[in-house]
C-alpha cells in the first residue's frame, strides 16, 4: 500500500511518500481522514529512510515568485534525476542546466526571493533575485568547503506556452542549511598517501579519508563508488593517490549487495590487465569507501572476462587506514610531579618504564608518545628543549634533540608523531616562529614551510597518521584558530622535501581553539568557543562541515583534549581541566582521573 499526501504553503509544493507494507512501524494505521497540516521543509525528519520527499510540478498559472520557490523546493526533494524540478525550467535551460556542477548553502531554509524591477508579472519576462547568508559550497566532486559571504544571485523568468519558467538560472543548487543537512550525509573516500620519496615506498599501503557530501537515498553505496572513481577531491589529490586506472567506470548502473554481505562491482575495460597486488589495492580502496554506506564482508572486482581479484574483510585489514593509528585502549598524560603516566581501562595511572617516568628524570611540560608506544618526546617544563628517549627500563633520556628560546610566548609546543615515525614540533618564538619535523624521531630538526602563514605563530601542532594532514593552531594577538594542511613531499638527493600548503579553515564558528586532537580519519576533537559563547569540546569534521556526531556533554576551563584516531568501537575521550585529568567513557559524563595531572595525549 503506499499513501502520499501532498501539502501546501504559500509557492511550495512537495508529495511527502511512505512506502508501507510492514515497512513502517505503524504505518497500517495511517489516517486517511482529517485535515492535512502545512509542514515547514526545515522540519522534515529523515530518521525513517522509508520515507521519501518528492516535488509537485508547477500549477496551472503559478505566479512568477511561487514559481522559483517551487522549483527550489523541488531541488530538495528525493527525486534521483531531479526530473520534477526540471519542469519549472523553460526548453533551453533544461538542456544546459546541470544539478551536480555545485551546490551553494545558505544559512536561511529558504532564502529570501525579491522581484526585481521591470518585466512585470503580465510581461513576458521578469528577473527574481536571490539573496542570503551563505554557508558553503559543495563542488562538482562533492567535496564541501566553508564560505561565508552575502549571497545575491538573479534567476530570469520567461513566458513559454503561455506559463512562466526559468530560462536563466546560477549553476547547479541553491538550498538552505536545514534541507542540506536532511538531504546529504558525509562520508569518506579513500585513497593512498603517495609514497615518501628515498624511502623505499613507505607509506603505499596507507589509506587517507577524504570526506565528501552525498545524497542519503540516493543509492548511497553506487553513488559513493562512482564518486571514488572521480578521484580525489582538489585539496587532497596532490597527496593522494588512486589505484583505479584513469578513466574507469562502473558498469553497472547500480550496486547491491548480496545476502553474505559480498559486493560484486564490475568495472569498465580501463581496470582490465592490471596486476594482482593493485587489483587488491583497488579493492581495498573500494572496500572502506563502501563500508560507509553498507556493511560489507568481501569486494569482488569482475571485468569482461570474469573476476579480477577478491578482497574480504580480514586482508582488507592489511590496508585499514588505521594501521598506523596506534591503539585505541590506552592512554597517557602528566602527573603532579610532571612524569609521564599511562592509564589502561580498568586500571589507574601507573608511571612508565623510562626516563620519563622516573623521579630523577628529566620534568616535562608537554609529550608524545609514538604510535608503536616504543619511544616518547617531552618537551621540558621551561619549554627550551626536546627530548626523545625510549619506554623501557634503564634507557636514558639522552642530550636534548632540540633546544629554543623560552620567554612568556616562546617555547616549543607539544610534540607529534605521524605514522612514519617522523616527530613534529613548532618553535614558538615570536621573532622567528618555526614548524619542524625530526626524521625518524632523531634526525637533525629541519624547518618546514608553512604557506599562508603571515607572520602568525604556530601554537599546535598535531600531524595525522597517514602524515600528509596536519592540524595546525595558530595564533594571532591573543586568539588561536584550527587550520588544516596538506604535507606535500617533493624529492630530491634522495631526501624528501617537505612543505605545508594550502591551510584551510575548520572550525570557522570558532573565534578561539585552545586544544585539538585528531579523533578519526576525517574528525578532529575541539575545545574552543564561539563569539561571546563558553568554551565547548565537540566533534568537527575536517572539511569544515559540522558534524553528525551527537553533542558531548558540557564541559569548561579545558586546556587539552585528547581522543583516539583508530577505528573500532567507542573509546575514552581525555581531557585536561582546572589542572586535573578528566575522562569521558561512552554513555557517562565527564568523570576525574587525576586531580592533579596535564598534556592528555594518545599514541601519535
Amino acid at each position: 500500500m503506499n499513501r502520499a499526501v501532498r501539502h501546501r504553503r504559500p509557492g511550495v509544493a512537495l508529495l511527502v511518500a511512505a512506502v508501507c507494507g510492514g515497512l513502517l512501524a505503524g504505518c497500517a494505521s495511517m489516517p486517511d481522514s482529517g485535515e492535512v497540516d502545512s509542514v515547514d521543509s526545515s522540519q522534515r525528519a529523515d530518521a525513517d529512510a522509508q520515507v521519501r520527499v518528492y516535488g509537485v510540478p508547477p500549477r496551472k498559472n503559478e505566479p512568477p515568485v511561487e514559481l522559483v520557490k517551487g522549483f527550489l523546493e523541488a531541488t530538495t526533494s528525493d527525486d534521483p534525476d531531479y526530473a520534477t524540478a526540471r519542469m519549472y525550467l523553460a526548453k533551453n535551460a533544461k538542456r544546459q542546466w546541470r544539478p551536480t556542477a555545485s551546490t551553494t548553502v545558505l544559512a536561511e531554509p529558504i532564502p529570501q526571493v525579491q522581484v526585481g524591477a521591470g518585466g512585470g508579472d503580465r510581461g513576458t519576462e521578469l528577473t527574481v533575485t536571490l539573496t542570503g547568508k551563505q554557508v558553503a559550497q559543495v563542488d562538482a566532486k562533492h567535496a564541501y568547503r566553508p564560505d561565508a559571504r552575502d549571497y545575491r544571485s538573479r534567476i530570469h523568468l520567461t513566458r513559454e506556452d503561455g506559463e512562466w519558467r526559468i530560462d536563466a538560472l546560477p549553476p547547479g543548487l541553491v538550498m538552505g542549511l536545514s534541507d542540506f543537512q536532511r538531504i546529504y550525509r558525509s562520508v569518506n573516500k579513500f585513497y593512498f598517501a603517495e609514497p615518501v620519496p628515498g624511502a623505499g615506498g613507505k607509506a603505499r599501503d596507507v589509506l587517507v579519508a577524504d570526506p565528501v557530501y552525498l545524497r542519503k537515498r540516493i543509492d548511497t553505496v553506487t553513488s559513493a563508488v562512482r564518486a571514488l572513481l572521480d578521484g580525489p577531491t582538489s585539496w587532497l589529490e596532490p597527496v593522494a593517490t588512486s589505484s583505479f586506472p584513469a578513466g574507469t567506470r562502473l558498469e553497472d548502473e547500480r550496486l547491491s549487495l548480496d545476502d553474505s554481505n559480498s559486493l560484486k562491482v564490475r568495472l569498465s575495460e580501463q581496470a582490465e590487465g592490471v596486476g594482482q597486488d593493485r587489483c587488491l589495492r583497488m579493492a581495498a580502496q573500494l572496500f572502506y569507501t563502501a563500508q560507509e554506506s553498507a556493511r560489507v564482508d568481501r569486494v569482488t572486482l569482475q571485468g569482461k572476462g570474469g573476476t579480477l581479484c577478491s578482497l574480504d574483510r580480514a586482508d582488507a585489514r592489511g590496508y585499514g587506514p588505521d594501521q598506523t593509528a596506534g591503539r585505541p585502549d590506552r592512554q597517557y598524560f602528566l602527573d603532579e610531579q610532571h612524569r609521564l603516566v599511562g592509564l589502561a581501562d580498568g586500571e589507574g595511572p601507573q608511571r612508565v618504564a623510562g626516563p620519563f617516568g622516573a623521579d630523577g628524570g628529566p620534568q616535562l611540560r608537554s609529550v608524545a608518545v609514538d604510535r608503536a608506544e616504543r619511544r616518547a618526546a617531552g618537551v621540558s617544563l621551561n619549554g627550551q628543549t626536546l627530548h626523545v628517549a625510549d619506554l623501557a627500563s634503564g634507557a636514558a633520556a639522552g642530550e636534548p634533540r632540540l633546544t629554543v628560546r623560552g620567554g612568556s610566548k616562546g617555547g616549543l609546543t607539544a610534540p607529534s608523531w605521524d605514522g612514519l615515525g617522523d616527530l613534529w614540533v613548532a618553535d614558538q618564538d615570536p621573532d622567528r616562529p618555526r614548524l619542524l619535523r625530526l626524521r625518524g624521531g632523531t634526525g637533525t630538526p629541519e624547518e618546514v614551510p608553512v604557506d599562508g602563514l603571515k607572520g602568525q605563530r604556530i601554537t599546535g601542532v598535531r600531524v595525522a597518521a597517514d602524515g600528509v594532514r596536519v592540524a595546525l593552531l595558530v595564533t594571532n594577538g591573543d586568539r588561536s584558530v584550527l587550520r588544516l594542511g596538506r604535507v606535500e613531499r617533493q624529492g630530491g638527493g634522495g631526501r624528501p622535501g617537505l612543505a605545508v600548503r594550502e591551510l584551510r579553515t575548520v572550525a570557522p564558528k570558532l573565534v578561539d581553539v585552545d586544544a585539538v586532537s585528531w579523533a578519526g580519519g576525517s574528525r578532529l576533537l575541539v575545545a574552543g568557543s564561539e563569539q561571546g559563547g563558553l568554551q565547548q569540546v565537540e566533534f568537527i569534521d575536517t572539511d569544515g562541515s559540522p558534524s553528525n556526531t551527537s553533542a558531548l556533554p558540557g564541559i569548561t576551563g579545558v586546556t587539552g583534549v585528547a581522543a583516539p584516531e583508530g577505528a573500532g568501537k567507542a573509546q575514552a575521550l581525555l581531557a585536561e581541566q582546572d589542572g586535573g585529568i578528566v575522562r569521558l567513557l561512552p554513555d557517562t559524563n565527564w568523570k576525574p582521573v587525576a586531580k592533579k595531572g596535564s598534556a592528555p595525549v594518545y599514541p601519535g
